[in-house]
């Protein structure tokens, strides 16, 4: 198959690449799963932008600073923040159903959430990112220039190096068509990785089961930099029930005056930050981490009952609607909660465009670090991120023309020597003792031991799987094992090379933050796991 543009991943980064190709380009979108499978569709919260005169750029540019713990990059913040209200404009004229405040200035309900120091969230009730989605897979799906691919795992990027060719170039892909149980090669001049993160190496994540960092993984055996892997968000609020697979409650619920207690109903929060339930997200997830570890409990509660019902059904529907069918009325008492791992801070190193190591290839949203969220990012300015971020790779590549790449055709996917497996219990084994040793050892707080431990048995496990993936047919769990395992080692590797305590990354064996805030940026061939 050939495109111009080939884009991996459905969520809203890769979604607006595409919207803003099309009418030019004739542009290909990868879905490993179904369109809507993204965590993109899964936002609750909103989108963080400047659309009120009592806000500033410099007030959102130092709020993201200060959430980031020093080490954002404040041209890139800059950058996506200024350019934040023209996209959010180009959402709303592309039929966004924003929530509407006749008083406001844009018309539109903004709210305040942690971290932040004004109203600046624009948002569609608790589904923010569901309306958002939807409204562009309508578009997406109706254009004649974008070629919808569902149910296509990729495998791995097609590089000059594969080909023989001198130069440093990516000419598109290779895909498991897992409806037809066939490999495809896909062809194509510009390629964007927009995958996600990487929420799936634990083993308690409010992620979708796609986020198994498949881009970063892939951009990294391609010869791409990585950087800030070791900066993985907890959201400090996910709904504890056995039943309650990766719900989150938004951080909008404390935005809106939610309280944090534990069971025995004591607030807890202000004895930990003076922005108590406002505090950064990574603040509030090492609080609760701290008061379930010291007292032998499951969980903590989050209580918002004090708000009217009414208050509750106009701003938290599906939050409401959730929780009662696990028998919980918020509207009468407090929800359980635990952290759980959210957000993948770090990702492929790209400039403001996307542009990669890697000519013709592009890294947007989760799956790339820009420089914008540092050590820790700041709620709700990750769809801002894949909205800005989308559009400037997409200008970007229009600039750069549709003809750049090889011409000459692409060899096909080559399983000529490997076989049908019989131990698919291997993989199952493996991807289930990879999440727990993720969790176990590399988790919200860490120490130098648990890190090192986790390094020893991921070399293992890592030649365990790239063994088994050598010598049988692909499916997509061993795929995403593969892609897993590799990440893991990027967290991991990141996480030993910190010697401090900053943002999202705690040390117990160093609590302190280093006078001067530096990245981790990690090339392939220097690592040791």
């Amino acid at each position: 198959m050939y495109f111009d543009t080939a884009i991996v991943g459905s969520g809203l980064a890769g979604l607006s690449v595409a919207l803003n190709l099309a009418d030019r380009h004739r542009v290909a979108v990868i879905a490993k799963r179904a369109l809507e499978e993204s965590a993109s569709d899964r936002a609750q919260g909103g989108i963080a932008a400047v659309l009120d005169s009592a806000d500033s750029v410099e007030n959102h540019v130092h709020d993201t600073l200060v959430a980031g713990g020093g080490l954002c990059d404040e041209a890139a913040t800059r950058y996506i923040v200024e350019h934040g209200r023209q996209a959010i404009e180009w959402l709303i004229a592309q039929g966004v159903p924003f929530t509407k405040d006749a008083a406001a200035e844009l018309g539109f309900h903004l709210t305040r959430e942690g971290g932040h120091s004004h109203r600046r969230i624009i948002h569609a009730a608790d589904t923010t990112g569901h309306a958002v989605v939807q409204t562009l897979l309508e578009r997406a799906r109706a254009h004649p220039n974008i070629t919808i691919l569902e149910d296509h795992h990729a495998i791995d990027l097609i590089t000059s190096s594969k080909l023989g060719l001198p130069e440093r170039r990516c000419h598109g892909l290779y895909t498991l068509d897992l409806q037809n149980d066939r490999t495809a090669t896909i062809q194509a001049a510009h390629t964007v990785l927009a995958t996600g993160g990487a929420g799936k190496v634990y083993l308690y994540t409010t992620n979708p089961d796609t986020a198994t960092g498949d881009g970063i993984a892939m951009a990294w055996r391609a010869g791409c930099r990585v950087a800030n892997m070791e900066f993985i968000q907890f959201h400090p609020t996910s709904l504890f029930h056995p039943h309650a697979k990766s719900f989150l409650i938004s951080e909008a619920v404390r935005g809106e005056g939610g309280i944090l207690r534990l069971p025995d109903g004591t607030r807890f929060m202000p004895a930990h930050d003076a922005r108590a339930e406002l505090a950064p997200r990574d603040i509030v997830a090492r609080a609760i981490d701290f008061e379930i570890k010291k007292r032998g409990i499951d969980c903590v509660h989050l209580d918002i009952s004090h708000q009217p019902p009414q208050f509750l059904q106009e701003h938290f529907p599906a939050i409401l609607a959730r929780c009662r069918q696990f028998g919980i009325d918020i509207t009468k008492e407090p929800i359980p909660v635990v952290p759980a791992a959210h957000y993948t801070c770090g990702g492929v190193v790209t400039d403001l465009a996307g542009r990669t190591d890697l000519a013709g290839l592009y890294a947007v949203g989760e799956t790339a670090c820009t420089g914008l969220h540092g050590a820790n990012r700041l709620a709700s300015n990750s769809l801002l991120e894949c909205l800005v971020s989308g559009r400037s790779a997409a200008a970007a590549i229009q600039a750069a023309g549709p003809g750049a790449g090889t011409q000459s055709a692409l060899p096909d996917w080559d399983e000529s020597r490997v076989s049908d497996s019989d131990e698919q219990v291997v993989v199952a084994h493996n991807w289930d003792e990879l999440r727990r040793l993720m969790w176990n050892y590399v988790g919200i707080v860490r120490t130098d031991k648990r890190l090192e431990r986790a390094q020893h048995r991921l070399a293992l496990l890592r030649d365990e799987i790239l063994d088994y993936y050598a010598n049988f047919r692909i499916t997509r769990d061993l795929l995403e094992l593969r892609n897993l395992v590799e990440v893991a080692a990027l967290i991991v590797q990141s996480a030993r090379s910190r010697r401090e305590s900053r943002g999202l990354h705690y040390s117990r064996d160093w609590p302190d933050a280093q006078p001067k805030a530096l990245p981790t940026v990690l090339a392939p061939g220097r690592m040791r796991c």
